[in-house]
C-alpha cells in the first residue's frame, strides 16, 4: 500500500454481493433498483466502519437521505454471480455529500456506476449542516458543486399515466418508500406506456438514469405518475402526491459515454 492508499483509504469501502434470485427479473438479471439498493447498504456500511453506526445517529436525531442520483448501467448482471461493490466519498458541501459507486464483476470489468447525493436532515425532517466530525473520519474533499437536478419540460397530453398507492413493503425503516422503489415505479411506467421491450428500450446497454427526489412518499399516499418519450428516444417521468406536489422526477437515456 502506498502512502496516497493510506490516505484515500478512509474515503472507501467494498463489499460482494451475490445477485439473489428473487433480485432478478424475468430476464434473470438483476434489477435496476438492486444497483440501488446495493449502493445505499454500502454506504451504511462504510459509515458503521468508521463508527457512525444507525444507534449514533438515532441518539442525535440525524438521517441520510437521497436527494439525486445519477446512474448508468453498462453491463448484463445476471442471477447468480457476484458484483463487487465499491463506494467512495468524492465531496462535501454544507448539507449534503456525494458518493461514487462502482459495480465490477470478478474480472475487473465496470457492470455499472452511480453517483449519488445523500442531504443530512434532523429529526424534524429539516436540512442540517454536516457535523464536523464527519470530515474529519472521511477525510472527504470540499466540492464546489450542486446536487444534481433533474429539469422536465411540462407532462404532454399524450403521456401515459397511473395512479396509484404505496405499500406497506414498500416502506423503509423511516416509515417512507425507500429511494429504490422509485426506480421500479419508473420502469414499471415505461413498460406500460411501450410495452414491446424492443421498442421501450429499458434493457438497452448502456442506458442512464438521472434521478430527483423532491419529497417523501409515506404510507398509503395516493399518487400519480406520467411517462413519456421525446424526439430523440429519451424517457421523462414525473411522480406526483394525487392532488399534491411533485415527489420524483426522472429521465431515461439510452447511449451515451460512461464516465
Amino acid at each position: 500500500m502506498t502512502a496516497t492508499d493510506a490516505v484515500d483509504r478512509p474515503l472507501v469501502h467494498e463489499a460482494r454481493y451475490r445477485v439473489r434470485f428473487d433480485e432478478a427479473g424475468p430476464d434473470g438479471r438483476l434489477r435496476t433498483s438492486g444497483l440501488m439498493r446495493y449502493a445505499q447498504d454500502l454506504a451504511w456500511q462504510h459509515s458503521t466502519t468508521l463508527g457512525f453506526g444507525r444507534d449514533w445517529y438515532l441518539e442525535r436525531g440525524l438521517t441520510w437521505v437521497v436527494r439525486s442520483a445519477e446512474l448508468e448501467v453498462l453491463g448484463p448482471i445476471p442471477m447468480g454471480v457476484d458484483v463487487i461493490a465499491e463506494t467512495r466519498v468524492v465531496g462535501q458541501r454544507r448539507v449534503w455529500a456525494r458518493r461514487r459507486g462502482e459495480f465490477h464483476d470478478d474480472a475487473g470489468a465496470v457492470l455499472a456506476w452511480v453517483h449519488t447525493d445523500w442531504v443530512l436532515i434532523d429529526a424534524r425532517g429539516a436540512l442540517i449542516r454536516i457535523p464536523e466530525v464527519f470530515g474529519e473520519a472521511f477525510r472527504v474533499p470540499e466540492t464546489t458543486g450542486q446536487i444534481q437536478r433533474v429539469a422536465l419540460p411540462p407532462t404532454p397530453d399524450g403521456a401515459a399515466t397511473r395512479t396509484f398507492a404505496v405499500r406497506r413493503h414498500e416502506l423503509d425503516p423511516m416509515d417512507h418508500v425507500n429511494n429504490a422503489v422509485y426506480l421500479d415505479w419508473l420502469e414499471e411506467a415505461v413498460v406500460a406506456a411501450a410495452p414491446d421491450a424492443a421498442a421501450n428500450g429499458i434493457d438497452a446497454l448502456p442506458r442512464r438514469y438521472r434521478l430527483e427526489y423532491a419529497a417523501a412518499a409515506d404510507a398509503g399516499m395516493g399518487l400519480a405518475d406520467a411517462a413519456w418519450r421525446d424526439e430523440d428516444g429519451a424517457w421523462s417521468y414525473r411522480l406526483t402526491a394525487a392532488g399534491g406536489p411533485e415527489v420524483f422526477r426522472a429521465a431515461i437515456d439510452s447511449g451515451g459515454g460512461s464516465r
